[in-house]
């Protein structure tokens, strides 16, 4: 029995807001300047080092603040805890002119804006549009209430709009503001963040699926499967690893030890895979 493989669809940047469907009174569609984040500091220094400098100045074209969530254009209630605050979420549209720099550029913009962020990456590559999500999540420094820990930073992997897979498209359909939960904001942005892990597993088993990471594990959701990525990310690392050992190793014995290794990781891999 063959497998029926599903077309791939080709869709532009405003294609993909019409998917989101915010609503128009959360529209700010502002630019933001680039010198807004040379100046930024969190009260004592500057937040941005030479090398995010570097990165602001050449890697980014335009920054854009697309739109705003906040209870008075959106019918979502702010969140506060000892640990957390999330009073609204603001989407910007991030172009980049070169795309190998983007965890280093979401940090920085992340640090120099107070609030939890969805950053829509965007860059061109080999004539086609590709797109990245980054979510992450933003706690109290309880050193200093000014400021904010950012933690589980997440993004998915280059997206190429002119070919979407159906497990990206599935994805992107998810997003839509209206099926996101209204309790309030940290319930709505802990919604994106499962939905961005479950498309990081689609990378692996080719099926976009939230249902089932609910079912996963005691842990939440999104916990549980990204712990899984990350075990999968380190046993990438250390296979390419001993595979670079192999290439130079001469000796037949500790060539066949390094063989098995590979082996069982390859084995934990595809458990690990099946699991997603």
């Amino acid at each position: 029995m063959t497998t029926e493989v599903q077309p791939l669809q080709s869709i532009s940047f405003d294609d993909f807001l019409d998917l989101l469907a915010v609503p128009k009174a959360c529209e700010i569609n502002k630019p933001i300047f680039k010198k807004m984040f040379l100046d930024a500091s969190d009260g004592k220094k500057a937040i941005f080092d030479v090398a995010d400098k570097k990165a602001l100045k050449g890697d980014i074209d335009k920054i854009r603040w697309l739109y705003t969530l906040k209870p008075n254009t959106i019918n979502i209630a702010p969140y506060k805890d000892q640990e957390r605050e999330y009073p609204e979420i603001a989407i910007l549209h991030i172009e980049l002119a070169q795309s190998e720099r983007l965890k280093r550029i979401a940090h920085f913009i992340n640090r120099a804006i107070p609030y939890p962020l969805v950053m829509l990456f965007t860059c061109e590559a080999s004539s086609a549009q590709n797109l990245a999500l980054v979510l992450a999540d933003k706690r109290i420094n309880q050193a200093d209430k000014e400021k904010w820990v950012i933690e589980n930073s997440i993004h998915t992997r280059w997206i190429t709009l002119t070919s979407v897979s159906s497990a990206e498209y599935e994805f992107f359909e998810s997003l839509k503001i209206s099926k996101l939960p209204f309790t309030n904001f940290f319930a709505l942005y802990q919604a994106l963040i499962e939905r961005v892990v479950a498309v990081k597993c689609a990378e692996h088993s080719g099926i976009f699926s939230i249902e089932k990471a609910a079912a996963s594990s005691q842990k939440t959701s999104s916990t549980a499967r990204l712990d899984k990525l990350r075990e999968l990310e380190r046993l990438g690392a250390l296979r390419s690893e001993i595979s670079n050992k192999l290439k130079k190793e001469k000796q037949m014995g500790k060539q066949v030890e390094l063989n098995t290794q590979i082996k069982q990781i390859n084995d934990e891999i595809a458990n690990i895979q099946g699991s997603l």
